[in-house]
């Protein structure tokens, strides 16, 4: 079992998770362009952190009819969600609270996020923004299933729902050797509960940026960096889930803890790039009738083997 951390480790985890979608932006900016721009790779790794300057002192825009209060609700929802998210994820093997059921804890402030995101596409009274909100609607109703079920595979592997039991688990075999359906599904619906690479339909350029289309200043730079939290957060949770969390030779547990979560991260980057945007009615063929099969069966594999 993990310790719990003391009350000054959030402010901690909040530094952390802000650096590493910083690093992980800034990593992400540097590959957008060929070999024949990597004199300027330092100034695209910066771009982010000057974006995010440059968003603070820019002046918000109103949308008439907006609703203002419902909008930034969601604007503030985003991140925070993210962040409260965080609280069960362990660095080595101590988390900051580290709940008896801690992996539906982390589910449930995920599920935070349809409703963020579809307030700040409902929020500005505009088309294209709307369009974005419902995109993430339909986009949950596609990974949230199959993301639910790897994770209560993982926690049926364990016997446990809180995460430390999980960690402890895989002292001697880590789950994605025996769980590897239930560790691809988790790794796409993390990409696609922050909307991120092939299932970034929701803020999309055909639509001007849907749910961020009228968004400016502080409240774009909120929703854009809950969006980097989330692929962050979510990323660092398959490290305790199916990776072994902080088990590993030689180095400590937040070490290894930090490089297997920077991993997942390059992982998930690639997958950007590797993958061109989905249309969420393919992905949500994709995800019932391939993938959440595919996770039952993995489910029933785990049952039988923990029974045994």
């Amino acid at each position: 079992m993990s310790d719990a951390a003391p009350l000054w480790a959030t402010v901690v985890l909040l530094v952390l998770v802000v650096m590493a979608a910083l690093v992980t932006a800034g990593f992400d900016a540097a590959l957008t362009r060929g070999p024949e721009d990597r004199a300027n790779a330092l100034s695209r790794c910066t771009g982010p952190l000057r974006e995010a300057l440059r968003l603070l002192g820019q002046r918000r825009r109103r949308t008439t009819a907006a609703d203002i209060a419902l909008g930034r609700s969601g604007v503030i929802l985003l991140p925070l969600a993210a962040v409260l998210a965080g609280l069960v994820l362990p660095l080595g093997f101590r988390s900051v609270s580290d709940l008896d059921v801690g992996i539906v804890w982390f589910n449930a402030m995920e599920a935070l996020a349809w409703a963020a995101v579809w307030l700040a596409g409902w929020g500005p009274n505009s088309a294209l923004s709307l369009i974005g909100g419902y995109r993430f609607l339909a986009q949950g109703l596609a990974y949230e299933l199959p993301h639910m079920l790897a994770l209560t595979t993982a926690a049926l592997g364990a016997g446990s729902l809180r995460v430390g039991d999980v960690v402890d688990a895989q002292q001697g075999l880590w789950f994605v050797v025996w769980m590897p359906a239930a560790f691809v599904v988790y790794l796409l619906s993390a990409m696609a509960m922050s909307f991120w690479g092939p299932f970034g339909h929701p803020v999309g350029r055909d639509a001007a940026g849907g749910a961020v289309a009228e968004w400016s200043g502080a409240d774009r730079l909120m929703l854009l960096g809950g969006r980097w939290l989330l692929l962050v957060v979510s990323a660092g949770m398959s490290v305790p889930l199916f990776l072994g969390g902080g088990h590993g030779p030689v180095l400590p547990g937040w070490v290894w803890t930090l490089l297997k979560t920077a991993v997942v991260l390059a992982v998930l980057v690639a997958g950007r790039r590797a993958f061109p945007t989905l249309r969420m009615d393919r992905y949500m063929e994709l995800a019932w009738v391939v993938l959440v099969p595919l996770t039952l069966l993995q489910a029933l594999f785990v049952a039988v083997v923990v029974l045994d």
